[in-house]
């Protein structure tokens, strides 16, 4: 059978450890006996990221800019241990922060849940959609390791010279301090993002925050949602039987147990990293949970929201075998591809799309699983696969479709 022809390439950004060993894996069985792929190739393994300076992460950023639809496979962000493990010339940044903010996007994770594997909280039928805001915070803060006794002082220099100061704290011995910061330009391109993704996806969007005690940083983020939800969004949402509506962090975590899902859940950098967190773990596994960046202009960048899986590839390196859940990697090409058809108006692309995705849910649905699926799933007498016959496997499943 002829390959289905793509027009415009994906931005491909490759990772490192463990998951790059599987986007190879996925790439030549899933990939290309079926796709005449084109990509434009971007290496961000952590070795090819310290001999460009990072400016390898720039490009593909400008690149994904250029083409509209990008794949990212899983990278390292470097701590002092990665420093010496591989004689880096500087802490590099997040790749994946750099990337958010050179789009100023959003990023939308959601669990994929599939049968066999039910989610901790037993009332969640439908999966629920965290909406990270991806700039600022905790992610581009400044931080000072304090000493000795002292005044701590957060100063604003204003273009005319003018300044404007408030105390921190005095400090009576060593302790430490963290500035933090955002822009009113980059929480209404967030606010946006999640009006539009609700309204595209036709579900309810919740915000939350704790302006009760941060009561202008926080309270700016409440604002300005409520504005552009007033002024840009409110009919459109009404039109659609939709509910948008505000509530303080904790309130919304305990509100989020009781509920059976299927909403999106909006909120500020760190909480929606951690909160997404939460929500994959609950359904089963961090390998089990999409993730997308979306930027105000319609840009798309598609990853898998889990780390590069250090130890599964430190024995892959040693010649052991290892069981590693490729399906959020999958899923990221899935998306990618599917976003790239409905763009380039070749259905055919889609539609594999949709295909590979029902190949791999079906394939656990089988009882074919990698390890961490076979601890939790509630299937009788599953097999567990190792990292590569569980790719066959689906290859195997797709053929059968």
């Amino acid at each position: 059978m002829a390959k289905i022809q793509m027009k415009t390439p994906l931005v491909e950004m490759d990772g490192d450890e463990m998951t790059r060993i599987l986007w190879q894996i996925i790439k030549d069985e899933l990939l290309l006996p079926y796709i005449d792929l084109k990509t434009e190739y971007y290496d961000l393994g952590l070795e090819y990221r310290n001999e460009t300076n990072d400016q390898v992460t720039i490009d593909s950023a400008e690149a994904t800019k250029k083409y509209g639809v990008a794949v990212k496979c899983a990278t390292i962000t470097p701590n002092a241990a990665r420093m010496t493990e591989y004689d880096l010339k500087e802490m590099w940044k997040s790749p994946n922060g750099t990337i958010r903010a050179a789009l100023d996007g959003t990023v939308f994770r959601a669990p994929i849940q599939v049968k066999g594997i039910e989610p901790c909280v037993k009332n969640w039928k439908k999966p629920i959609t965290l909406a990270r805001h991806a700039y600022g915070d905790v992610y581009k803060n400044t931080e000072i390791k304090v000493s000795c006794k002292g005044k701590a002082e957060l100063v604003f220099t204003a273009e005319d010279g003018t300044e404007t100061r408030e105390v921190i704290h005095t400090f009576d011995g060593p302790g430490i301090l963290q500035g933090i910061h955002n822009t009113d330009q980059s929480i209404t391109s967030f606010a946006k993002a999640c009006f539009s993704y609700a309204l595209d996806t036709k579900q309810d969007l919740w915000f939350a925050t704790k302006d009760t005690i941060s009561k202008k940083y926080d309270h700016n983020f409440k604002d300005i949602f409520q504005e552009v939800y007033d002024t840009e969004y409110k009919e459109a949402f009404e039109k659609a039987g939709l509910t948008y509506f505000y509530t303080l962090i904790d309130d919304a975590v305990a509100r989020v147990m009781k509920t059976d899902g299927g909403f999106i859940w909006a909120c500020k950098n760190y909480d929606g990293d951690v909160m997404s967190d939460m929500v994959s773990s609950a359904c089963g596994s961090l390998a089990m949970m999409t993730s997308v960046l979306v930027s105000p202009t319609g840009v798309y960048e598609y990853e898998a929201a889990h780390g590069t899986v250090q130890r599964h590839y430190y024995k892959h390196l040693n010649g052991e075998e290892t069981s590693t859940n490729s399906v959020a990697t999958i899923f990221a090409w899935t998306g990618a591809l599917r976003k790239r058809g409905e763009l380039d108006e070749i259905p055919e692309l889609s539609e594999f799309a949709d295909k590979l995705e029902k190949a791999t849910l079906k394939t656990i649905e089988d009882g074919k699983m990698t390890k961490d699926l076979a601890l939790i799933t509630s299937l009788k007498d599953v097999t567990v696969l190792n990292s590569q016959d569980f790719i066959k496997a689906i290859r195997e499943t797709l053929e059968t479709l």
